[in-house]
């Protein structure tokens, strides 16, 4: 492997600046805090950070929104305390990876107030505008709110265009102008040293003509749109001067067409994707959980068809998503570990988000005021109008809120769990003082060492690189259990995803064989023929030549 494909043989770690560690006690996350913490993240073994959007913005969506591409939101720091984190991160061996938001900017962006203020103005063409009126707009596409995709401006008698809300116009990629500047941008941020890109939104970037007639998915208009490969090769080509990696969330992108998305030796625009497919809901509205034979089928179809060319992105735990622990685990460090184990072995880049490691969970929301994204109390209201109760509208929709993920990172025992000295932005789970940093470090069996154990086989070991991935117990509706393969190793894991005992009956040649347990969080796992599973048991095993 060379230097090029460094992130191949890296474990990354998200940080969530808002809720990862207050240097200043004003109760918001900074990046002076990412810098207090660079120890404990070396400690922990991972390569990289990737940092959620730290650029200058009004908050409309925590960030995403983006006023000034060159410029630090103040809540978070100044430039310099930006430069002080990449020197001190490398100085460690730790590379940064940044959020890159080009689908659209703020409605603050001086780009989007110039382009209000007339048709005929030199930005007018850098968002998409079409003629409206107040009764009818240019046509009946959805955003990703469920509500239409254009708002109508008075003044000229338009509307533009935004996939998300409304304070995020889209920017028209047509408009050469507009690739021109994003590219600059782009440019000055790797000369400053930053080491790639987390890709937001970036196969929403072309859309369809606007007369596109919509048959099943409401979303097809701007998802992967034939015509976006002239864009995507035109930022491969600037990536590929500099030793960075990049990974693109990147909806509509399917594991067939991943291939020539992240093969280097087809069009290969970015190393890596994030589907976005995985979370398989058992539907029970207030209670939903992950169904984990269709966790399975969906990770073993991305391995399979990225097996010998591309590349994966692995996660369970994201800023969009509610906590895996609560979703697919029963809230204990037995599930916290059986997911790690299942997910971090796997062929690919695992990217682990901050509080995973130590087996954060979802938050017990009661009522809106807790919380802080608009989609959900959105959705909470739209519950409470459809005649359920807010205590039942809250049950429904809080529990999917991604919220769970942006409570504080639980540092230690003490007061807001060592987060901030002053009013957390948002709520802490009560349960920081039985879950928290401070307390696992010294705790040989904590869900924190076991990562550590995970990420350290991980790294140590070639297989887990560039060995092939075998499935077995295929169809079974609980068992997670593959095989990584190379010319000189073979290694076996076997993981329970679920609250049920299980009895499974081993492959032949699987059993047939020497096996030497490398990690578990049950030292009474025996492999037999007919194996009984605990709730959440996981097993990594060596095959013993």
């Amino acid at each position: 492997m060379t230097d090029q494909a460094w992130w191949k043989n890296a474990v990354g770690y998200q940080v969530y600046p808002r809720s990862f560690k207050d240097s200043n006690n004003d109760g918001i996350g900074d990046i002076r805090g990412i810098i207090e913490k660079l120890s404990y993240l070396k400690d922990l073994g991972i390569d990289f950070i990737w940092i959620n959007p730290i650029y200058k913005s009004p908050n409309v969506d925590n960030g995403y929104d983006i006023s000034d591409y060159e410029s630090i939101e103040p809540e978070f720091g100044t430039m310099d305390d930006f430069k002080e984190l990449l020197t001190k991160a490398h100085e460690i061996g730790i590379k940064v990876i940044l959020d890159l938001v080009v689908n659209h900017t703020s409605d603050q962006h001086p780009w989007f107030i110039e382009s209000q203020k007339s048709k005929d103005n030199p930005y007018r063409d850098y968002y998409l505008w079409a003629d409206a009126t107040p009764d009818k707009m240019p046509n009946d596409w959805k955003s990703f709110s469920g509500h239409s995709a254009w708002t109508y401006d008075s003044k000229t008698e338009q509307a533009y265009f935004h996939v998300f809300a409304a304070q995020q116009p889209d920017l028209n990629w047509k408009n050469p102008k507009v690739r021109e500047e994003i590219y600059k941008m782009i440019r000055w941020w790797l000369d400053l040293g930053i080491d790639g890109f987390r890709m937001d939104a970036i196969s929403h970037i072309q859309k369809e003509p606007w007369n596109f007639k919509i048959k099943d998915n409401p979303w097809a208009p701007f998802m992967n749109v034939k015509g976006i490969d002239k864009y995507m090769t035109e930022l491969r080509d600037i990536f590929n001067e500099y030793n960075v990696m990049t990974v693109g969330e990147a909806s509509g992108v399917t594991s067939r067409k991943a291939i020539n998305w992240t093969d280097p030796e087809r069009a290969g625009y970015i190393n890596m994707i994030f589907e976005l497919e995985q979370n398989v809901q058992e539907e029970k509205p207030g209670e939903q959980r992950i169904n984990p034979l269709g966790f399975k089928k969906v990770l073993a179809r991305w391995q399979r068809d990225l097996a010998d060319d591309g590349w994966n992105a692995l996660y369970v735990e994201n800023h969009d998503n509610p906590r895996f622990n609560t979703v697919l685990g029963n809230e204990t460090k037995y599930s916290a570990k059986a997911i790690a184990a299942t997910y971090m072995l796997l062929r690919g880049t695992p990217f682990i988000y901050q509080g995973q490691e130590l087996g954060m969970t979802n938050f017990p929301f009661t009522k809106p005021e807790q919380m802080d994204d608009d989609d959900t109390k959105d959705r909470v209201n739209q519950k409470i109008a459809e005649g359920h109760t807010p205590k039942e509208a809250m049950k429904i929709i809080s529990h999917w809120s991604r919220d769970n993920a942006r409570t504080p990172m639980q540092w230690s025992n003490k007061v807001n769990a060592g987060f901030s000295d002053g009013k957390p932005w948002l709520a802490i789970n009560e349960n920081y003082h039985m879950i928290n940093e401070a307390d696992e470090v010294n705790d040989a069996n904590s869900v924190l060492n076991f990562y550590k154990q995970l990420i350290a086989l991980r790294k140590s070991q070639p297989v887990f690189v560039d060995g092939t991935f075998e499935l077995i117990l295929d169809n079974d509706p609980d068992v997670f259990a593959y095989i990584r393969q190379d010319d000189k190793q073979e290694y076996l894991i076997i993981s329970n995803l679920s609250q049920n005992e299980r009895e499974v009956t081993m492959p032949n040649k699987v059993v047939k064989n020497q096996w030497q347990v490398k990690l578990t969080n049950n030292e009474n796992i025996k492999l037999n023929k007919n194996m009984t599973l605990q709730p959440y048991d996981v097993v990594v095993m060596e095959k013993i030549n």
